[in-house]
This record gives C-alpha cells, structure tokens and sequence, in this order.
C-alpha cells in the first residue's frame, strides 16, 4: 500500500436539519497535511480524496453515520465535582462551560469532554463529539499530492507520537486541541482530524 503525501485547503460545512453552517476553513497559507493511511483522518474523507491530485478541487459530503455518529443523549454524564478540585478548590482556569477538557476511564482511555454546566457538587459533561448528529460537507482544493518520502512517514510518525505539532491545522490537529488529533494539538477536528 502506497501512503501519500496530501497538502490541501478546505472549508467544513455541518449540515443539520437542513442548515448548512461553515464550522471550519484551513486555508493555502495554514493548510491540512496529511498521509494517508495513517488513520488521523476520516476514513471517508480519505476515500475521497485519495484520487484527486495537484490542483483539483473537490465538493464532497459525508453522511453522520460515516463521520461522527449520532448524537447520544447516553454520553451526557454528570460527574463528583471534587475530581476537578485542586486542594479543595474547583480548577476554575481549566473547568468552565464550554471548556474541552481531558479526560480518563479506569481503563486508562483518554478522551476529551466538554463541560456543559457546574452546580454546587456536579459537573456535567458531554462526551459526544461536537460534530456529532450532523452530515458534513468539504469543499477545497488539493495543494500537493505526492507519494510520500520515507523522511515524511517518519517525520509524520514523530509528530504523531508527540514529537511536534502535526501539520494539521483547524481540522486536522482538530482534534483531536479538541481533538488531539491523535497527538499534535488543534482545534475542533472537523475535517483531517478522527475522534
């Protein structure tokens, strides 16, 4: 299998109920780069991408269920405010609504939250992700399409496992910051980035 190089520009629509909505837009000058085959992007998102080369553009949409899913009411939870607290004291820098927050099962799996609401003794949480229930819609162009250097997969790899920030910005790093996108540190994880 041959693993390449992808540099592209896009804007992220959410579709929902009818509505379309821009969410996200990486642009030539911060683009979304990516290997494929790595696993840091929607499966369905690569698939359409993968036959595109230098310059093309591209409009595709991704139905909810080949993206995030539904929305679960389930994965709204509240938990003890004291697993927040620092001596005593609620980590008001960290928890507030809307925050994403990391979070850990006694598994020891990592995922991200996002804090709903505090009352005096809960903190309720959502653990979907914040582009769950919705269709996506990508609309772009392709920079660069190359199959990818041993240098770059190693490059790629490093980032991945916390080496540096991986080149994916907005939605690709989306992560993912929201979304560690699986190590890097970006945004809302829209578009490159997998949950």
């Amino acid at each position: 299998m041959t693993n390449n190089f992808y540099t592209v520009e896009y804007r992220l629509y959410t579709i929902k109920d009818g509505q379309q909505t821009l969410v996200e837009e990486i642009n030539a000058a911060e683009p979304f780069e990516f290997i494929s085959g790595f696993g840091v992007t929607l499966p369905a998102f690569e698939m359409n991408i993968e036959t595109l080369g230098n310059g093309d553009s591209f409009n595709f949409s991704i139905p909810c269920a080949e993206a995030y899913g539904e929305y679960v009411d389930e994965r709204v939870i509240d938990l003890d405010k004291q697993i927040f607290c620092i001596n005593g004291k609620l980590d008001t820098s960290r928890i507030y609504p809307d925050a994403v927050v990391p979070l850990q099962n006694e598994d020891g799996n990592r995922f991200m939250g996002r804090v709903l609401s505090i009352t005096d003794d809960k903190i309720r949480i959502d653990l979907n992700h914040p582009l769950a229930g919705c269709d996506l819609r990508f609309e772009g162009n392709v920079i660069d399409s190359h199959e990818a250097t041993n240098e770059e997969i190693q490059s790629f790899v490093n980032r991945l496992s916390g080496g540096g920030c991986g080149g994916c910005s907005g939605g690709g790093c989306h992560g993912e910051g929201e979304h560690d996108c699986d190590g890097g540190g970006c945004g809302s994880c829209g578009g490159g980035c997998k949950a």
